[in-house]
């Protein structure tokens, strides 16, 4: 639809039709998605490999201010899921921020947005079967199999769940974050109870003297700690889950808020206190990139079987991840391809209202990434992470751009903003499209990898341009049709 077709639908007189779906990207969806699928959607979004594994690696660059650097991200994370909460009550829409850019930024705006966003989950989903094919070696059993297999193999029972019903869906995400959520729990209530008792932990007894007798907070520095900034950015992927799931809900106006507000205590709760146990239970040096810190700790006290069942709990997050990227992609894709700037088999939907046309384009990619593990398996993860955040931090930017000019036209009487609201705008907007830019260009101090991730921008953006003159004419001809249908 076009941007005129929706400013148009905004200007009538009935109060009533501001609230209605302007994307037409959203019809044909069931709501089958109740209250505890979505709370558990947004916390498996926030909690993640980034923190199961990818903690202990910081945690031995950054020592124990890796705490504060999660705490930071936390906070402009909530901001960006906050704004997009006040866009969703505005207008609940499973097309969720690119049918916003649409509306805010025109259809140029959506085709980046949306095409960034399929670049990030595409990417992110090659990453999660590497992961899970890498995790599932881990047991004897499964070391004889090609991890080309197992990743073909965790691929298609995704693939098989995401097409049945959004219903399904949410029973997986909701059981995998169960299993997320009670493994935290249960790790911080061993590390309360060492610390309270004083238990010997590697040879030494946990508390603060951990710290102070190994460099203090910032044992290396302040600058590790701003260098590890990019990668924490990144374990908060996926929070913008809750944005597309509000579109497949029956009451987004109860539900989206109540997620969003417990977001900001759940990364403060399982982020930062399970780092800051962490680091109170051992120094920073003992943990390594290479195993899951909480493993450190389990096996340091002589917890039988802590890496059968960490590996279990991190194998979890992987499908969560892979689970949630096939089914975002599907929506957005839906939503772009209805307005012409996605391919027209993306729009197809199942007997089971089910965009299967976009979550086979986005498995078509991450078959990609089994011919991956299949000629480099010892890189496939590293090569394709780095890409991905190049996805997620241009959506988070959109979104706040998005909400900014969401209030102007607020302030100017053109639109009416929910109860729901992002405090402080501009201001808040400005502060996060800065920061997160900020974070993008420290990846260029990584010579490694963020280096040269940092210089396919230029490609991404050559290849974003093509793809717009070849499909201009296409998103023309439907916005003409668009806006030659009777408003209702």
């Amino acid at each position: 639809m076009s941007k005129d077709a929706v400013q148009s639908a905004q200007a009538t007189t009935h109060p009533q039709v501001a609230q209605t779906p302007a994307d037409a990207g959203d019809a044909g969806y069931s709501k089958d998605l109740k209250a505890r699928h979505v709370n558990m959607i947004a916390i498996g979004g926030a909690i993640g490999t980034g923190l199961f594994l990818g903690a202990g690696g910081r945690l031995h660059n950054a020592g124990p201010a890796l705490a504060l650097a999660y705490l930071v991200c936390g906070v402009f994370a909530f901001f960006v899921v906050r704004a997009l909460g006040e866009l969703v009550l505005y207008r609940p829409s499973s097309g969720s921020f690119v049918s916003y850019a649409r509306e805010f930024l025109g259809e140029k705006g959506a085709y980046v947005a949306g095409w960034m966003y399929f670049l990030n989950w595409s990417t992110t989903g090659i990453a999660d079967i590497t992961a899970i094919a890498l995790y599932t070696h881990y047991w004897s059993m499964f070391t004889s199999i090609p991890q080309w297999v197992l990743a073909l193999i965790a691929l298609a029972v995704v693939l098989t769940v995401n097409l049945i019903s959004v219903k399904i869906f949410g029973e997986m995400e909701f059981w995998f974050a169960i299993i997320k959520v009670a493994t935290l729990v249960a790790f911080m209530l061993i590390g309360i109870f060492l610390l309270a008792t004083q238990h010997d932990v590697g040879g030494s007894k946990p508390g603060l003297s951990v710290i102070t007798d190994h460099g203090g907070v910032f044992p290396h520095g302040v600058m590790p700690v701003v260098l590890v900034m990019q990668g924490v950015i990144f374990a908060y992927a996926a929070l913008e889950l809750v944005g597309v799931a509000a579109g497949e809900t029956a009451e987004p106006e109860k539900v989206v808020p109540r997620a969003v507000n417990s977001i900001m205590w759940r990364v403060g709760l399982f982020y930062v206190g399970s780092v800051v146990l962490l680091a109170l239970l051992l120094p920073g040096s003992v943990y390594s990139a290479d195993q899951s810190p909480f493993v450190t700790v389990l096996s340091k006290i002589g917890v039988p079987a802590a890496g059968d069942v960490m590996n279990l709990v991190v194998l979890t997050a992987a499908m969560s991840s892979l689970n949630s990227g096939l089914y975002s992609t599907g929506r957005i894709l839906r939503s772009m391809a209805m307005a012409g700037s996605a391919p027209k088999f993306t729009r197809v939907m199942s007997r089971s209202q089910v965009p299967y046309g976009g979550i086979l384009l986005t498995c078509a990619v991450c078959v990609l990434g089994v011919v991956l593990n299949y000629l480099v398996p010892s890189k496939a993860f590293e090569i394709v992470l780095n890409v991905a955040s190049l996805g997620i931090i241009s959506t988070w930017v959109i979104i706040m751009i998005c909400h900014a000019i969401f209030v102007r036209r607020a302030r100017a009487g053109l639109v009416t903003r929910p109860h729901f609201q992002l405090k402080f705008s501009p201001v808040t907007e400005i502060a996060t499209v800065v920061f997160l830019l900020v974070c993008l260009g420290m990846m260029w101090n990584d010579e490694e990898v963020g280096r040269k991730t940092l210089l396919l921008i230029p490609l991404i953006a050559v290849m974003l341009v093509v793809g717009w003159f070849g499909i201009r004419r296409q998103v023309a001809k439907d916005a003409a049709l668009a806006s030659s249908e009777p408003q209702k």
